[in-house]
């Protein structure tokens, strides 16, 4: 059966109905109502429980749609093909279904306060691509310049992320073709130093580190294009003219007077904690530490993003086999304060619920790390006014696999826009009770 026949059920007949009456525990219904004028998460989900039942009989609501071959049970009885008396009285509102749409009404009323923030930093964040552009664009013609301004990104991005509260993770895509590199600073940069928060590191030691990470690649200025963003399988001669760029970037850096620390950073950004990295083979301690943060967080960003996008992995599958299979090439205390910030599904996976909904995770529950936010799939709901769930809030609904962008049904794909670059940025709305 192809998967968009098993992700997307068809929708029941409209003669496929029933009363209020007919409801019953195990009945699948679909609600014609805007989502947000009834109390449930979804607008069509199993009836699991008598509370549902009662609160479902309460809308007021004359008619359900229910789905056969998604219920467990029939319907009691055999609903009727037209009314045959007149409408029931109007049904007198419930205090607790009136307490449960008001509590809806409010998270409403949040997401659309945390939508507006996305949009916000998403703004920022590409304003920063462009100062990125710029510097990667005039540094060797006016170095003096270009570094105050590095300096000075990198000093807003460390007021962001160490002088706010606790941060929560994000995802959004590429926004302008061309730009991978900027992007992929960017990323290794803002990633980089949310872990360095967690791992204790001081205020100078981020600030340097933050210098590091964006400008780690420089030295793939002095490397031919088709080589340094090879789309292709790269042959020996141009894998190691490419691993190169380690070399080229501390000559360009030395040029333009990047400091000691930053210099380091450039030169191991490549180094593996068990010696299989480059240019130098080092291992363990013979890393510089921030050396050491930026080579974890760059092997990461590379498996999410690579030149060839046909061999990109989720973000879960990158993370899993880092742990699973790659963990003795990383600092062990970085790579376990990594997960614990990304969670088992960092943003950007999309996963199936267990209610069969599919959703794309968009910010991750530190103490919580199974029950993240997600966006959820509804082409009854406009995609600008998708569902978000707090799946800590949501007790019986759970993540029941993660699955490839790849593999999703192109109306899917549209609506969740799962990025083929995944980008992080930073809400200072708070990650709430996590411990410090």
């Amino acid at each position: 059966m192809p998967l968009a026949a098993r992700t997307m059920p068809p929708e029941p007949p409209q003669d496929h109905l029933v009363t209020p009456e007919q409801l019953c525990v195990g009945l699948f219904v679909h609600l014609d109502l805007p989502w947000f004028s009834h109390p449930f998460s979804f607008n069509s989900f199993k009836i699991r429980s008598a509370d549902q039942l009662k609160t479902l009989r309460e809308l007021g609501v004359t008619r359900f749609r229910y789905d056969p071959e998604r219920s467990d049970v029939q319907p009691r009885g055999t609903a009727p093909a037209a009314p045959a008396a007149p409408p029931p009285p109007p049904v007198e509102e419930d205090p607790a279904t009136c307490a449960a749409l008001a509590a809806k009404r409010e998270r409403i009323a949040r997401l659309a306060q945390r939508k507006r923030q996305v949009i916000e930093v998403e703004k920022a964040f590409v304003k920063a691509a462009g100062v990125m552009r710029n510097i990667n664009k005039n540094l060797f013609a006016r170095p003096k310049e270009c570094l105050e301004e590095v300096d000075e990104l990198v000093n807003q991005m460390v007021v962001a992320f160490l002088d706010q509260p606790e941060a929560a993770l994000h995802v959004m895509g590429e926004h302008a073709a061309g730009e991978e590199a900027y992007f992929h600073g960017l990323n290794v940069s803002i990633l980089s130093m949310m872990l360095a928060k967690d791992l204790g590191f001081s205020r100078s030691q981020s600030q340097l580190l933050g210098v590091g990470a964006l400008l780690h690649d420089i030295g793939l200025a002095d490397i031919p294009e088709r080589i340094a963003r090879a789309r292709h399988e790269l042959t020996t001669p141009e894998r190691n003219l490419r691993e190169l760029h380690c070399e080229y970037g501390v000559r360009l850096g030395k040029q333009i007077g990047l400091p000691e620390p930053v210099l380091r950073i450039i030169a191991q950004h490549h180094e593996l904690a068990d010696g299989s990295g480059y240019p130098r083979h080092l291992k363990g301690d013979q890393i510089d530490p921030l050396a050491r943060l930026v080579a974890l967080v760059n092997y990461y960003d590379n498996l999410c993003n690579p030149g060839d996008l046909a061999k990109a992995l989720t973000p879960h599958e990158a993370l899993s086999m880092m742990f699973a299979q790659r963990r003795n090439k990383f600092d062990g205390q970085a790579l376990q304060v990594m997960i614990r910030s990304l969670g088992v599904y960092p943003p950007g996976s999309v996963v199936r619920l267990s209610n069969d909904a599919l959703a794309l995770v968009s910010s991750v529950n530190p103490v919580k790390p199974l029950r993240p936010w997600v966006t959820v799939f509804d082409p009854d709901i406009p995609r600008d006014e998708a569902i978000m769930l707090d799946l800590e809030q949501e007790p019986d609904i759970n993540i029941a696999k993660a699955l490839r962008p790849i593999h999703l049904p192109p109306d899917v794909y549209e609506y969740l826009s799962p990025r083929k670059r995944v980008t992080y940025y930073f809400d200072a709305d708070s990650r709430q009770g996590r411990n410090p």
